[in-house]
């Protein structure tokens, strides 16, 4: 039988693979054979998801991404030990609810450190001379909020606005060394992110919310089957695109 997301073979880096979308596409991309290199700053919860990957081969690594001049360093040892990368995921990210009048330039540089910095480092590294293997794919993680505009969330969608351009400008200036570059931007899914989010609601705020996602809110395993697709051959001739995965919220 064939299977085109088949991934046997390939070894693929997952930040925030802790939690969230994170951690079930790590969960994912084992089960399609993937070895996976689980990152994240909960050395408890990173065992957790180590202990219920699919396959072997798997390792765990306690990084803080806010050091992101130190990522491609890092990088570079991972390697070493795991063998050159296939994929890399960037799942990591902070999400702050933060009227206009309030924010203040560390809640800015708070947000954008993990989901943009982190990300350009990220990618920096991981295209050092043996870090990653030809023909190989990024993926980052956007937002919906990156693409419409939502009240209280102004850092947190420009860091998500600021991916989806950070992918287009990768896309074009990596295509040469066969590296591909895409994002996926998820409406409102039903992680812990995500229901920390509906509980600063009220119930009335969050039906509404949930209407707007036409097929009601997403789960972890919704975004991560998109992951994994942008990973494997199926999307060996898409680079540079954002992929929506909100339920019909960007369809208004």
């Amino acid at each position: 039988m064939i299977n085109p997301m088949d991934l046997t073979g390939r070894t693929i880096l997952v930040t925030g693979a802790s939690s969230g979308i994170g951690r079930e596409t790590a969960r994912l991309i084992s089960q399609l054979g993937a070895r996976v290199v689980l990152v994240g700053r909960n050395e408890e919860r990173l065992t957790g998801t180590l202990q219920s990957l699919d396959g072997g081969g798997h390792r765990a690594e306690r990084f803080d991404l806010s050091s992101a001049d130190e990522i491609p360093r890092w990088l570079k040892s991972v390697s070493a030990s795991s063998g050159p990368l296939h994929g890399l995921v960037h799942s990591a990210g902070i999400i702050k609810l933060c009227p206009l009048r309030v924010s203040t330039s560390q809640t800015v540089e708070d947000v954008m450190g993990i989901n943009v910095k982190a990300a350009i480092g990220l990618a920096r590294g991981f295209c050092q001379k043996n870090v990653r293997t030809a023909n190989s794919s990024i993926v980052f993680l956007s937002s919906v909020t990156g693409l419409t505009g939502q009240a209280g969330l102004s850092a947190y969608a420009a860091s998500k606005g600021a991916i989806i351009a950070l992918t287009k400008a990768l896309a074009v200036e990596l295509a040469g060394e066969r590296i591909r570059v895409n994002c996926v931007s998820p409406g409102l899914v039903t992680t812990e992110m995500g229901q920390g989010q509906l509980s600063l609601l009220t119930p009335e705020q969050g039906a509404a919310l949930e209407a707007m996602h036409l097929l009601g809110f997403g789960s972890a395993r919704d975004v991560s089957c998109a992951i994994a697709f942008l990973l494997a051959e199926t999307a060996r001739w898409i680079t540079g695109t954002t992929l929506v995965v909100d339920g019909g919220y960007t369809a208004h």
